[in-house]
């Protein structure tokens, strides 16, 4: 198979509707209806409109301001759940999925210092707060940024 073999499957495409363009095209409204806004040129209303009242986005201040889309989320595993594992085992991302810690590996896994840890473990993890990285490392184990 080649590129100019590529076909889209039948009834994929369709051709755009050339409306009101005389009495072949739904005669005099264009499809339009009969009168009012949306039969007008320019007659929509842009998204978040609502006829002149003030819209939510302005009216809830808990939703303006910046959100940034590139921030990085992480899936969050607490320290104390670490204890689950046996001493001197390597916690792997996997090894978290397969016990149920998280529920998909989509996102990376950051270790948080709540709970306490006493056994040695090579945890090898994404990210870890300050207070983690220092609990394990005071076990006896080692940290691993992947």
């Amino acid at each position: 198979m080649r590129a100019n073999d590529l076909k889209s499957p039948h009834g994929a495409r369709h051709r755009r509707k050339r409306v009101g363009r005389g009495h072949g095209s739904q005669v005099k409204t264009g499809g339009r209806g009969q009168k009012g806004q949306s039969s007008r040129s320019g007659g929509t209303k842009g998204p978040g409109f609502e006829g002149g009242q003030t819209p939510w986005y302005r009216r809830l201040p808990k939703f303006r301001g910046f959100k940034n889309p590139f921030r990085t989320v992480y899936a969050e595993v607490a320290l104390g759940s670490l204890e689950a594992f046996e001493e001197g085992q390597t916690v792997t991302p996997e090894l978290l999925r397969e016990r149920g810690l998280i529920k998909n590996l989509n996102r990376p896994i950051k270790v948080l210092g709540n709970g306490t840890l006493s056994r040695k473990l090579t945890v090898a993890l994404h990210a870890f707060t300050a207070t983690a990285r220092a609990a394990i490392e005071e076990a006896g184990g080692k940290v691993e940024v992947i």
